[in-house]
Parts: C-alpha cells; structure tokens; sequence
C-alpha cells in the first residue's frame, strides 16, 4: 500500500476511534443510573455521586472501538482502552499522597504495588486497562512524566488490568502510547463517564456489558463530614449471583447471556462451548465458565487516613463486591487500591511534614461509605453499558433496565428515584 495513504488511513482510524470515544461517554451519561431509578443502596453522595467529589480527584478515558468483529485473532475488533485516575490532579501530579492496597484474590496485576506497600505513598496517576496492554501502558506513564520532568518524582507507575478477551481482540495489543497520554492530559474534575468507556470497554460483569463504574458518599458533619469515592472496573461474576439490595437479580433475568453470532465461534478454548445468539435473547444456560475475571477498585477520600488506616479501607471493598455476588473465585484478580488526599509536602526548606490522623474509633462510617459506593459503582458500570459485539462474533447483552426494576419491585425493594444532590 502507499505509505502516504496508509498514515492517511491510519489517521482516520485514529479519528474514529476519538469520535467514538466521545459518542461513548455522552451516551453513557445520557442512561439512568442506579440512583435514578430508585436503588441507592443507602447514604448521601456528592454533588457528581463519582470519584472526583473528592476535591483534586481527575479522571479521562481513551476508548478504543473499531476494526473487524470477524477479522482473524490479532487483527480483530478493538473493544478496549484506558483509564487514568490522578489523585492530586494534573497540576498536583508530582505530590504523593498516602496510599494502601488489598488483594482479595491475586490471579491480576497491578505494577508498582510492591514499592507503594513498602512507602504506603502514591506517586503519579493510577492507570486502568487490558490484561495484554499493562506494559504498554506502564511505559506510556514513564514517556508521558519526562515529558514534564517528571520522571523521578512519579516513580513505578501503578498500572493495573482486567481481562477483556471476549470483546477485545486482546492479541491485537491495540492501546498505544499515544491513548494513554490522551487519557492523562483528558483527565478533569467533575460527572465521569462510565460503562463501556476507556479501560472497561470490553468488560463483562456477572455475563453482562459493563466496565467503568462510579459512585460517592458524603457522610454527615456529626461523622466529619467527609468524602468517600470509588471507581472500578467491573469484569467479574457469576449470573445466577448477582444480586441487588438483596435481590435475586441474576435469577429472575436468567437469559440474555453472552453468546456468539457465527459464523464460527470465537477460536479462545474458554468459550469453546459458548453457543449461538438464538433470536435476540441469547442464551439460558451458563455454558460458559462464570466467575471467571476480575474486578480493580480505586477508593478515594480525603479523610486524614495513614497508609495501615486506608488498608483497612480497602479491605472493606470485597464486602460490597460480596452484596452484589462476587466470591473471589480462583481465576479472579480482585485487587483495591485506597488513597487519601490529605497533604503531605513538607514546608520549603525542612524535612519533616506534619501529617494528621483519623481516630480509628471514627472509622466506621467511612467502612460503610466505602461498602455502599463499590455496590452502586458496580449497578452503575452495568447500567451505562449497552449490548456489544465484539471479537470473532462474539456478543454481550446489556442488563435490561425495565427488567431490573421489574425484579426490584417483585421483591418490593425499589424507592421512588432520588433527587439529584
């Protein structure tokens, strides 16, 4: 091919990808969320019911959507990206924060976790993809600080992953260095969008479409009056587990299951008994291996916590996870990652910095923000993601909304819808 028509198309291709990436964030704020419908799971949110109500929290997203859903492994559909969580913000992106994390089963990666455990400081972004695309997007962080001269300051970059190989054609190794810079400079405060966006647009939760979730709680003036966000990427579960303020939502929408379209069925031996789309609602029986993924959560706040302090936070994570029907299974990568806000530089010219700490005997509702938050994120994720065909044919159904509320009412269990705070 001309190499010059070549770069040309290219460029388009890259066009398309952004456009996409835009349609895709508007669309996902456009569907209700968890809230709006009436399932709050309890609490108060901020003002955006997302990570970012904690002040100085950026988030942005590259998505990635195009390419062939037939084409041959390694040069197949794009159903990908990647998320950037910048705890202080592009301007504060140098300044460390305290930070733990928590892995509930290890079966994932999240890199530079061993030097964050040992300094219980977070230096730099906390970045969200593919299974496949972890050192790509590593490298892209490091490219990305020395640029800024940053490079020392920002140290290993944290970098973790879910895998997305359904949807995604995860051996084309689609995300460059380039999406994950546009996902760090697109960072900013305020609504986040989320489903199939940026890391999570390949990702399936409890066998239906999701990705990227949202939510905050805001607790009482009595209680500090702090602020507890969480962001996840939702890729793990169980069908006939899922389950919503303690309904059965998994059982009574037993179809509508991941299924292929033909005319051959994806060539990855763990669907090799996945079966065809049968009319529009796909298939009835977990013929496929559920349980199987992962599921990374970011938790913020800006409590004065210290490293061991924001552990215990973390640690409370797989309790929400556990309300919604996660186990932990055995190939899962189930790994949170809590930072607090709270400064840290010491003043120009001294060594020691004055630090502050929440008295542990007022932690438990920041436990209990934390649990609430990581239940309505993960509605959330499924809730802004609609039904997808991804690679070699393979199809993801979005949880019908009329249906769930349908079972929440059966189970008398759905509040008149909140108003916006």
């Amino acid at each position: 091919m001309n190499p010059f028509r070549r770069a040309s198309l290219l460029g388009l291709m890259s066009c398309l990808s952004l456009w996409s990436s835009s349609a895709e964030a508007q669309s996902s704020q456009a569907k209700p969320r968890a809230r709006d419908l009436g399932i709050t799971f309890g609490g108060t949110t901020g003002p955006h019911n997302a990570i970012t109500d904690v002040s100085g929290v950026e988030v942005g997203h590259t998505t990635l959507l195009s390419g062939d859903p037939r084409g041959p492994r390694g040069k197949g559909a794009a159903r990908t990206g990647v998320t950037a969580v910048l705890p202080r913000g592009k301007d504060g992106v140098s300044e460390d924060v305290f930070a733990a994390i928590y892995s509930f089963n290890g079966n994932g990666e999240m890199t530079g976790s061993h030097w964050l455990t040992e300094s219980g400081q977070l230096a730099g972004p906390v970045m969200l993809t593919n299974t496949n695309d972890v050192g790509t997007v590593r490298d892209s962080v490091i490219a990305w600080a020395m640029k800024r001269g940053l490079e020392w300051e920002l140290g290993l970059p944290v970098v973790a992953e879910t895998w997305d190989g359904l949807l995604n054609d995860i051996y084309g190794f689609h995300v460059k260095a380039p999406h994950a810079h546009r996902a760090l400079d697109g960072a900013k405060g305020g609504p986040v969008a989320e489903g199939s966006v940026g890391g999570g647009t390949g990702m399936v939760c409890h066998s239906f479409k999701a990705g990227i979730g949202t939510a905050s709680r805001k607790l009482p003036e009595s209680q500090g009056g702090y602020t507890v966000g969480v962001l996840l990427q939702c890729n793990y579960g169980a069908r006939h587990l899922l389950t919503v303020e303690g309904v059965p939502v998994g059982e009574e929408i037993g179809d509508l299951r991941p299924c292929y379209t033909g005319p051959r069925k994806p060539s990855h031996s763990m669907f090799e008994k996945m079966p065809a789309c049968s009319a529009s609602r796909g298939d009835t029986q977990p013929r496929t291996p559920e349980g199987a993924g992962s599921i990374i959560v970011v938790v913020a706040t800006d409590a004065p916590l210290l490293p061991h302090q924001l552990e215990r936070l973390a640690k409370r994570v797989p309790l929400g996870i556990g309300k919604m029907g996660g186990l932990g299974s055995n190939s899962s990568g189930d790994i949170f990652l809590a930072f607090s806000t709270q400064r840290l530089k010491p003043p120009a010219g001294a060594d020691v910095a004055s630090v502050s700490t929440l008295d542990n005997e007022r932690m438990t509702p920041l436990f209990e923000a934390t649990i609430q938050a990581t239940q309505e994120a993960i509605l959330n994720s499924m809730l802004a993601s609609d039904t997808m065909n991804g690679a070699e044919g393979s199809r993801v159904y979005g949880l019908p909304q009329d249906r769930l509320l349908q079972a929440m009412k059966k189970y008398g269990r759905l509040q008149a819808p909140a108003p916006a705070p």
